[in-house]
């Protein structure tokens, strides 16, 4: 009898299909979906846990083992898209929407304090809890098993590096650039993805992107203040490169409105910005395209940000690249602060195996393994998907990877310059200016907005409100938000990581 595999779920896109239907003999042409089901199906069948070595993309999928009556849930290698479990009634419940669990009539909604006060030392959830107790998050390069009575969570990936000094930076340059081909050959090969666009700051990695993929237009975000407005870069790039541009104008009114929708459509709480900007990007681009490019990925993968470079005493726990409360502030901040509850316990396992490496390696493993899932992908998954548009990470692949964790970190940092090597290899198709900016992103100039009584009466409203008085100190709420307001700009992560808390648990929690 042959083994009967089903399809319980699947999130995402697979780029090699065209190798994979011919190397499981599965003819052309199908439809996407069914393409996608026929190779998650046949590839388990040949491969059973292995398929995901043979996968390139971003996916999470479930997939019921008939024959050993075994369910298996499956998380790409840097959790590109997201994937959440719990038990309930007996049966293993697995999403990548979080409110499509706990909307379950059999499920009952308990707020998990602890995630609470790790989200205010870090500004976004990380690890494995959610803010839901019984709740769990399949962290990247996972799956899981289940046999109807036990579930088991077993690692298949970790992004580990493994230099190799016996190559030069031309040479790896050389194969960045013949990976990044290979990969935007497979993202043109799909006719039933015919238009794309692509988001574009100025900066390399969204230049890059621009320049060498199928994308005939260029979409950023810009703001009247002038401090915070680099859409005139990407302007210039887009120009340069012969791509088509548009620039979506977001105004503090538009910014505040957007919040509680984002917040909402997350998920879980996010103390990231930029979250709205690029929601309201999303939205923009959906008017004309269904599907876009992004490029994250490259700064965790080459060592892109300024703490890449600093020291840290070989005694420390490197808590990731974002925080934005010492623990000390959390504790005089919360009602009932646990002081049982370390901000290092989720990052303990991986930062024991990371740790051996040197420091820069250290650092991108534990940045990929828990800031750029926990923060950028929770971001731009679930923002894109809810404006309806289909996000492509071709810089997230896992090919792109292979070949970062074999630079000696050494290489990365050259003429005061991140990521040198990725540099390089991008100035082969863009002008240098473009190829060695100084790392732009999509800014916000939300703490201007914050501070400003025309725009900032819901966010008062909330920390002063009663959700607020349920849980945080209101001495040290009225002090923060005066400090802030009275000038100490500085402080704003922490306004807004408190406001959109708020946010949350009265729209999942309120009456």
């Amino acid at each position: 009898m042959e083994n009967t595999v089903q399809i319980k779920y699947f999130s995402g896109y697979i780029r090699n299909y065209k190798r994979l239907c011919d190397e499981l003999g599965i003819a052309l042409p199908l439809s996407r979906e069914e393409r996608e089901k026929q190779i998650l199906s046949e590839g388990f069948k040949k491969w059973g846990t292995g398929i995901v070595d043979h996968l390139y993309g971003a996916f999470a999928f479930a997939v019921f083992d008939e024959a050993a009556q075994k369910l298996y849930v499956f998380r790409d290698q840097v959790g590109q898209k997201q994937m959440f479990y719990a038990l309930v009634g007996g049966e293993l419940l697995c999403s990548g929407d979080i409110d499509a669990i706990v909307s379950d009539s059999r499920f009952e909604k308990k707020l998990n304090k602890r995630m609470l006060q790790q989200y205010l030392f870090y500004g976004y959830p990380i690890g494995e809890e959610t803010f839901y107790q019984g709740v769990y998050k399949l962290m990247p390069g996972h799956y899981l098993k289940w046999d109807g009575i036990k579930a088991d969570v077993h690692c298949y990936f970790k992004p580990l590096f493994t230099p190799e000094k016996d190559k030069s930076i031309d040479e790896f340059a050389d194969e960045i650039k013949a990976v990044v081909t290979e990969i935007l050959n497979e993202e043109r090969e799909d006719a039933e993805l015919p238009y794309k666009e692509s988001f574009l700051s100025g900066g390399v990695d969204s230049s890059y992107l621009l320049a060498a993929s199928d994308a005939q237009c260029a979409n950023t975000v810009g703001y009247a203040e002038e401090d915070f407005n680099e859409a005139h870069l990407a302007r210039d790039t887009a120009a340069v490169l012969g791509k088509g541009f548009r620039v979506k104008t977001i105004t503090p009114e538009e910014y505040f409105d957007r919040i509680p929708e984002v917040i909402d459509k997350l998920g879980q709480p996010l103390g990231d910005a930029s979250a709205v900007a690029f929601s309201l990007g999303c939205q923009a681009v959906k008017e004309h395209a269904d599907v876009v490019y992004s490029g994250e990925g490259i700064d965790e993968f080459f060592g892109g940000y300024n703490a890449h470079k600093r020291v840290i005493p070989s005694d420390w726990v490197y808590l990731t690249c974002s925080h934005i409360m010492s623990q000390d502030v959390v504790k005089s901040l919360m009602r009932d602060f646990d002081s049982a509850v370390d901000p290092a316990d989720p990052l303990r396992k991986m930062w024991d195996e990371a740790k051996k490496q040197d420091q820069l390696d250290s650092k991108l493993t534990m940045d990929i393994s828990f800031w750029l899932e926990g923060d950028i992908y929770l971001n731009t998954d679930r923002t894109s998907t809810a404006c309806g548009i289909e996000l492509h990470t071709p810089f997230s692949d896992l090919r792109l990877f292979r070949v970062a964790s074999r630079i000696p970190s050494e290489y990365q940092f050259r003429e005061e310059q991140n990521k040198y090597v990725f540099r390089q290899a991008a100035s082969s198709v863009l002008p240098y200016e473009s190829a060695f900016r100084k790392k732009v992103g999509f800014p916000v100039p939300v703490r201007k907005w914050l501070s400003d009584e025309r725009y900032n009466a819901a966010v008062k409203e909330k920390l002063f409100g009663a959700t607020s008085r349920k849980f945080f100190d209101q001495d040290v709420i009225k002090d923060m938000w005066e400090r802030f307001t009275g000038g100490e700009a500085v402080l704003w992560n922490r306004v807004y990581a408190v406001y959109v808390f708020l946010l949350w648990y009265d729209c999942k929690f309120g009456e």
